[in-house]
């Protein structure tokens, strides 16, 4: 821990930006009762803050978007119980500068010790594109941090990740939308407008034995699970697997219900990138989908034969169609962009420990599989760890669920050795922090179909 705290420490007093100011619970408001905080703004002008407890344990913990509103989340109070210190910054400068974002949580921590002195383990830690920083950070700073916890994020990557949807909308607009002037890529300024469109078109699609067995087949095609949340947010059965219809209706709720559709991500994100990087960074060039449904989930392959036979269509001949669609070319500026965000490659220097939902249709379960296929390549499965939960909706976690992995990941620092992260002794972690029942399980993601760097 010396050399990362000596760099932080130099980092600290050359970055030019306002310095952390550190304040006693009654003098600001949302600073929880038992803890000192610690705010301003980085050098880029990103937003910053830090709770540490009166009992503190030494580990302080470090994500993305702690700064917008992490100090009055359920998940901070049963860390701070705990005794660990907890903050971060906010993506609200950065966005999708993937790279910038992840330089933000070195510096953040060391605003962090400035305020408060050095910290006995520091765990960059988050959600969603807080998950994917936090995987960044671990291959791009691992003498800064001991430890990450990836939750939710896109461990494909952003370039495997954003080829992934580029195939589901690409299958959708091909099959069932073909002469619409809904957007695959190049997506309008009107981002809510589109979304809307996108969403009727597929309301409209799903009334129809063939709009059913199409989104279906769109679905398996881009890995999208086949268990979605309801249109009010709440959580649905999980379907049999052999119920054809309970799957593409997960399907469909993925792509298109719920509170954070699939697809009103994809063109928000879409839109927000394109802007960024200049130009599409996406490509189908050279993609069989014939290829890529042959190694979908059992059950999604058994839904998208069974619907296609009740709608009386050829299989066959709609994978025939996507085979002769005109593809998608990126543009390569585009493309290195995102690169210059971040590209896993496996090389893990410290304890990694993921956490993703099988259900969920943001950052999709079978991107875990890139992960770790490429950890293991690199020679650095050792130093990996990922769990899965039973969970429909992007993110969707109790707090015990997220403080057994966190955890986990301290045993593992203060122990030298990884403790045991199997459902059985997870769940009853997550049990123990907020008396919820935990919903690990023993899971195996399917082989991402986009995973970049081929190799």
């Amino acid at each position: 821990m010396g050399t990362r705290t000596t760099l932080l420490a130099v980092a600290t007093v050359l970055a030019a930006g306002l310095p952390a100011t550190a304040h006693a619970a009654d003098a600001g408001p949302s600073c929880p009762a038992t803890a000192t905080c610690a705010d301003g703004q980085l050098a880029d002008g990103t937003p910053y803050a830090f709770a540490k407890p009166s009992g503190w344990n030494g580990t302080v913990l470090v994500d993305l978007d702690f700064a917008a509103g992490g100090l009055s989340s359920a998940l901070t109070a049963s860390l701070l119980k705990h005794g660990y210190a907890v903050g971060g910054t906010t993506r609200t400068v950065t966005g999708w500068h993937i790279s910038q974002a992840i330089d933000n949580q070195a510096e953040a921590l060391g605003r962090f010790e400035s305020a408060f002195g050095p910290a006995r383990y520091a765990i960059a830690e988050g959600r969603s594109m807080g998950g994917m920083v936090a995987a960044g950070v671990a291959q791009v700073h691992p003498d800064r941090f001991d430890a990450a916890v990836p939750m939710c994020g896109g461990l494909g990557g952003a370039v495997g990740q954003w080829n992934q949807k580029l195939d589901t909308v690409f299958t959708l607009k091909t099959l069932l939308f073909r002469d619409t002037a809904l957007p695959v890529t190049g997506i309008p300024a009107d981002v809510p407008g589109t979304q809307q469109q996108w969403l009727s078109a597929m309301t409209s699609a799903q009334a129809t034995p063939a709009g059913r067995a199409r989104i279906a087949l769109a679905a398996a095609i881009g890995q999208v699970p086949g268990w979605g949340l309801a249109a009010d947010g709440t959580t649905t059965p999980v379907p049999d697997g052999r119920d054809a219809d309970g799957v593409e209706q997960g399907m469909y709720l993925a792509l298109a219900g719920g509170p954070l559709p699939y697809l009103g991500q994809a063109v928000s994100s879409r839109r927000a990138i394109e802007q960024l990087a200049g130009g599409n960074p996406s490509w189908n060039t050279g993609i069989d989908y014939a290829r890529q449904l042959s190694a979908a989930a059992p059950e999604q392959q058994n839904a998208v034969r069974r619907l296609y036979a009740q709608a009386g269509l050829d299989l066959r001949a709609d994978l025939g169609r996507l085979a002769a669609e005109p593809r998608v070319a990126a543009d390569p500026a585009a493309v290195r962009y995102l690169e210059r965000g971040i590209v896993f490659t496996g090389d893990l220097r410290i304890p990694v420990l993921t956490v993703n939902g099988t259900g969920d249709q943001i950052s999709t379960v079978a991107q875990q599989q890139s992960y770790g296929t490429l950890a293991a390549r690199a020679g650095n499965a050792s130093l990996l760890r990922q769990t899965y939960v039973q969970t429909a909706g992007h993110c969707t976690y109790t707090t015990g669920e997220q403080q057994a992995a966190i955890d986990q990941v301290l045993t593992r620092l203060r122990t030298g050795h990884w403790p045991d992260t199997a459902p059985p002794t997870m769940n009853r972690l997550s049990a123990a922090a907020d008396g919820t029942p935990g919903r690990y399980l023993p899971y195996e993601p399917p082989r991402f179909n986009r995973m970049y760097p081929t190799g």
